[in-house]
């Protein structure tokens, strides 16, 4: 233990004295020994104290690159996306070109958050990537760019899931329903929504029976006035539903619901 002790006090101070170096030459190597030993943090430090220095010579094109990559082997993905961007627009034709300018978007994948929070990061990773593409139509990074791309994709589709849920879980509250439908309303709408931004989702069937049961339960909470309306609203729902999941596990909830629209309509059709 004391060993190492003494080993890593050893370093540290190997490392002050490089990074106080005015022979930035020796600095510069010092800093790419970091970089192959996988001293990432110091790396980072030291390319980017020369980065300046370095602007305009022959290594600075190098010197950018490598202080992008150990910022993002580092960890720091915000700022190695910056740094990628930077390198992209100073070499547009620079011989890590290609390289810099999709480790923007694999930068910003590592910043995504997972789908219940805000997903600002993943709308940015999407875009990133989707200007990659189109930059790099041909690059062998273009596989694993589109497929991130239909990942990202599927956190948003979870996202506005989750959003659904929430609508229908919270059913009459903040309300009866009997003025507009209220959270049940917005279950539909979010779920419509999503099936039209994101056709070949998954989880196209899971939003279709939040969509059934909201309309369904829109039509038990209306006022009388629309019940009627809405009860035919949503047996016409669930009998599209029966239609395109005929194997649904919600296949025999449907099938309930389709007695209780058609039992309300008839009786309320006598009365009138």
């Amino acid at each position: 233990m004391v060993l190492a002790l003494i080993l890593l006090a050893g370093c540290a101070k190997e490392f002050n004295t490089v990074y106080k170096s005015t022979d930035y030459l020796y600095k510069y190597e010092y800093a790419k020994t970091c970089f192959a030993q996988g001293k990432f943090s110091q790396a980072a430090i030291l390319f980017g104290d020369l980065l300046t220095i370095m602007k305009g010579t022959s290594k600075g094109e190098e010197c950018l690159f490598l202080y992008a990559v150990a910022t993002y082997r580092d960890g720091d993905y915000d700022a190695a996306s910056e740094v990628f961007r930077k390198y992209y627009s100073s070499y547009p034709r620079g011989m890590f070109a290609e390289e810099a300018y999709y480790f923007i978007g694999e930068s910003l994948y590592n910043t995504v958050p997972e789908p219940r929070l805000d997903q600002t990061p993943t709308y940015a990773a999407m875009k990133a990537f989707q200007e990659f593409i189109d930059v790099f139509p041909e690059s062998d990074h273009r596989k694993i760019a589109e497929n991130k791309l239909y990942e990202l994709q599927n956190i948003l589709v979870r996202k506005e899931l989750i959003n659904a849920r929430l609508y229908y879980n919270l059913g009459t509250y903040f309300g009866n329903c009997t003025s507009g439908g209220n959270n049940y309303d917005a279950c539909i709408i979010t779920a419509q929504n999503a099936l039209k931004d994101y056709p070949f989702t998954s989880l196209r069937e899971e939003f279709a029976s939040l969509i059934m049961k909201s309309k369904y339960e829109l039509a038990v909470h209306s006022v009388r006035e629309k019940q009627s309306e809405r009860y035919q609203d949503a047996e016409d729902e669930c009998y599209g539903f029966i239609n395109e999941y005929p194997d649904s596990k919600d296949r025999p909830l449907a099938e309930k619901y389709i007695e209780k629209c058609k039992k309300y309509i008839k009786d309320g059709l006598q009365e009138d």
